[in-house]
């Protein structure tokens, strides 16, 4: 994707400043901030590969896999909050660095599990290093992009989600291959060789990120300038409708009803990707096999999810591009619970991520159009904690349904009931386009 097409915005035409400082913006910050977010998503659902190994190696059920794999958001959801304030208390290059070098190491430490203890251990412990990390990316973001530009960046910034799984699952795949090299498992050299690159880059990050457009050295006068009237007029705009203080956002009834939206969400996203490689390997496929076919949902996902967002920014409209896709993923997962055909149901589950990621890039422009500064930065983090407590919701609802059925695919039918909830929510709860967009909103 070229970000210097994608920062031509739709409808209009953009003054040579405006043009210039989005793109100067987005050429140094978008490509770096999707390596990061690469190796954050890589290094917390590579569990679903070491998985075809390590589960029976170390003797797992489905519910202890299912734990194993939820418990990462019990450490998840009871840090975030206090850490997406301490970011925006010191800044992000130092407090994204201090979160990536610590993911890092306790990725890596996987390699060392030997029970159901230490697997659990270290899971939470790598939900509460990793906490903050991405509602902290989401308010860094709202720095640096007006509203009308901020789903397709958005977009451009999660778009490592789905890429984590394109290029991760093939290259998880490979190297449970490794097994038996230095005397080491193959599940072991996935974690170890997957939890390097994010120390690395967090040590990079220290450097490389600019904290505030202020700050920014390689922007001209003139382009701080821009974007600072720009951005302030924005800010007005939602504090002249409403000035929410922190304690009134985490209380606000909208807050809460877009944490239980995105609990939908992340519920239908991580139970698919959890459990999609033990899917696929069960068509008969050799674990090389089974990396490159669960790749192929995450695929489309990835060019649908470029091209809704850029969609949603031109049209500026926000509720039937999130509410639209979870009915989507809703009706997609509980037809595949139905579907015996190999080929059949990989076109289903890749539907479904179709619709999961569609969702995601332009479900952060409802929040962030209405709240702004440390009310944001907590609102934010609030909502993607509570949201990301289905990240053991999901994966453990799929794991307990399959231990009860012997069935998997009942498993994504009892899921698909969360999707559908949430899409039926966002289309009740609306959305103020005046608020975010300011006069351009108006009468679109």
């Amino acid at each position: 994707m070229s970000l210097a097409t994608t920062s031509a915005a739709a409808g209009g035409a953009r003054s040579d400043i405006e043009t210039s400082t989005i793109r100067t913006i987005s050429w140094r910050l978008i490509p770096f901030l999707i390596l990061a977010y690469f190796f954050s998503y890589l290094d917390r659902v590579n569990l679903g590969f070491a998985a075809l190994t390590m589960n029976a190696e170390l003797k797992f059920t489905p519910l202890i896999f299912a734990w194993g794999a939820g418990i990462f958001f019990i450490g998840y959801f009871i840090f975030e909050v206090p850490s997406n304030l301490a970011l925006e208390k010191f800044g992000a290059s130092r407090w994204i660095a201090r979160i990536m070098v610590t993911w890092g190491i306790i990725s890596a430490a996987m390699a060392l599990v030997s029970g159901e203890l230490s697997f659990y251990v270290l899971r939470f412990l790598l939900g509460v290093a990793e906490a903050g990390f991405f509602p902290g990316i989401i308010l860094y973001l709202t720095y640096w992009y007006p509203a009308e530009y901020r789903a397709r960046f958005l977009a451009a910034f999660a778009i490592a989600v789905p890429v984590s799984t394109v290029i991760g699952a093939p290259i998880s795949g490979l190297l449970l291959g490794l097994d038996g090299m230095m005397g080491l498992k193959g599940w072991q050299w996935l974690f170890i060789l997957e939890g390097i690159p994010s120390v690395l880059l967090g040590i990079v990050t220290w450097f490389y990120l600019t904290d505030k457009p202020e700050k920014a050295d390689w922007l001209t006068s003139e382009q701080k300038a821009w974007l600072a009237a720009k951005l302030q007029a924005e800010i007005a705009t939602k504090q002249a409708a409403k000035h929410l203080t922190l304690g009134q956002a985490l209380s606000s009834p909208k807050v809460i009803m877009l944490s239980i939206v995105y609990f939908g969400f992340v519920g239908a996203l991580y139970g698919m990707q959890f459990w999609l490689p033990q899917i696929v390997k069960a068509f008969g496929l050799s674990n090389a096999q089974t990396g490159f076919v669960t790749a192929i949902p995450f695929l489309f996902g990835t060019i649908a999810m470029t091209l809704w967002a850029r969609h949603s920014d031109a049209t500026r409209e926000r509720v039937a591009h999130v509410g639209g896709p979870l009915l989507l993923t809703a009706v997609a997962l509980g037809a595949s619970s139905y579907i015996t055909d190999p080929v059949t149901t990989m076109v289903l589950l890749t539907i479904a991520a179709i619709g999961v990621f569609c969702t995601f890039a332009v479900f952060w422009t409802l929040p962030t159009a209405w709240l702004s500064g440390t009310a944001a930065a907590g609102a934010i983090a609030l909502i993607n904690s509570i949201g990301n407590l289905a990240g053991f919701g999901g994966p453990y609802l799929v794991g307990w349904v399959k231990e009860a059925t012997g069935s998997t695919s009942t498993g994504l039918l009892v899921l698909s009931l969360l999707p559908l909830a949430a899409g039926l929510l966002v289309f009740l709860g609306g959305h103020d386009t005046k608020t975010e967009f300011g006069a351009a909103g108006q009468g679109k």
